[in-house]
């Protein structure tokens, strides 16, 4: 029976792993990211799965390489924390999980949206302390606003129809345009610029790359209405968060709630409860009401979990049986 090591392996997951794996792969689960000082334990290992966070930078490739990994399982569709270019030069074979649940994460967005917008953790703090006043608890009505959607694959798409359910005016800035929500929910694609001056919600749902690092900048924000609400569930990178924390402070930027943050790796997903927070800028957003963080959960449903799992161990099967996999990610 051949065996896998799991890296950054979550309680959540365990037995939806087991259940999908069905006695295949002798799985052997780390509660470790993978690092530097974590690498030799998958010695000996030919085949590897890794989560968001775990370091697969050109230096750990190449130790596990040496140490016999020729194959790579992601459990997440993104993969910038993987070097692809050393991994191919290598030969060491990467595949993914494309789409695991669009639903879950769309969804997620729109409830941030809907937390803040009326206050509803301000709202339940006060009950639990028996304050039922309604002062400073006022929200607005989603139906007229509009609301900038940038990037349209399979979330955005979902983002676009939840929001024409509430009456929302749609703008959307992507490279290639989705004619089915154009047609469907009225969606009108836009310049970014434009995107930022018209809209009273932005959500971001593009994709990590070079062109969309730090979208949202002191540039950016300094064209956005007053008081904008601003949602990422998307990739921590797209967002400067210092310059988001100025916008707070300034009154720019009215709401902000983020899944995902740049400097999450070894804070999110992990429990720091008996610890002094080190992270000044995580520690100064959570000082405002108006911010609501929560830590990478968006994919979090049992229907997502399942997937992942059921396509991981289908990327494994194609890996140990060397054959063609559809996920696999193909740098050129």
């Amino acid at each position: 029976m051949k065996k896998v090591a799991f890296y950054s392996l979550h309680k959540f997951e365990k037995a939806i792993l087991e259940n999908a794996n069905n006695g295949r792969y002798a799985l052997h689960f780390f509660e470790y990211r993978l690092s530097d000082e974590t690498v030799s334990l998958s010695a000996g290992f030919e085949m590897i799965s890794l989560f968001v966070n775990d370091d697969a930078s050109a230096s750990i490739l190449e130790i596990l390489y040496r140490q016999g990994t020729r194959f790579i399982v992601l459990r997440s569709a993104g993969y910038n924390n993987v070097d692809m270019k050393k991994a191919r030069d290598l030969g060491i074979r990467i595949a993914r999980v494309p789409a695991y649940s669009p639903y879950a994460v769309a969804e997620h967005a729109v409830a941030l949206m809907m937390a803040l917008n009326r206050k509803l953790i301000r709202a339940n703090h006060r009950i639990r302390d028996l304050n039922f006043s309604l002062d400073g608890l006022t929200g607005f009505d989603m139906h007229g606003k509009t609301a900038g959607i940038a990037g349209t694959g399979k979330i955005g798409a979902i983002v676009a129809r939840i929001l024409h359910g509430f009456g929302c005016r749609l703008l959307a800035y992507d490279k290639y345009e989705n004619t089915e929500i154009k047609e469907k929910y009225g969606v009108v694609y836009t310049d970014f610029p434009t995107l930022c001056r018209e809209s009273d919600i932005i959500t971001l749902h593009v994709p990590l790359t070079d062109g969309t690092k730090y979208l949202i900048n002191e540039k950016s924000m300094a064209l956005m209405k007053p008081h904008l609400m601003l949602i990422n569930t998307s990739r921590g990178l797209l967002v400067n968060t210092s310059d988001v924390i100025q916008a707070l402070k300034d009154q720019r930027v009215g709401y902000f709630g983020m899944d995902v943050y740049e400097e999450e790796e070894g804070l999110f997903f992990e429990d720091h409860s008996e610890e002094i927070l080190q992270d000044d800028n995580i520690a100064r957003l959570m000082s405002f009401q108006n911010v609501l963080i929560t830590s990478h959960q968006a994919f979090l449903t049992d229907t997502a979990l399942t997937n992942i799992a059921d396509t991981t161990v289908y990327n494994l099967d194609c890996f140990s049986k060397n054959a063609v996999c559809e996920n696999e990610i193909v740098i050129k």
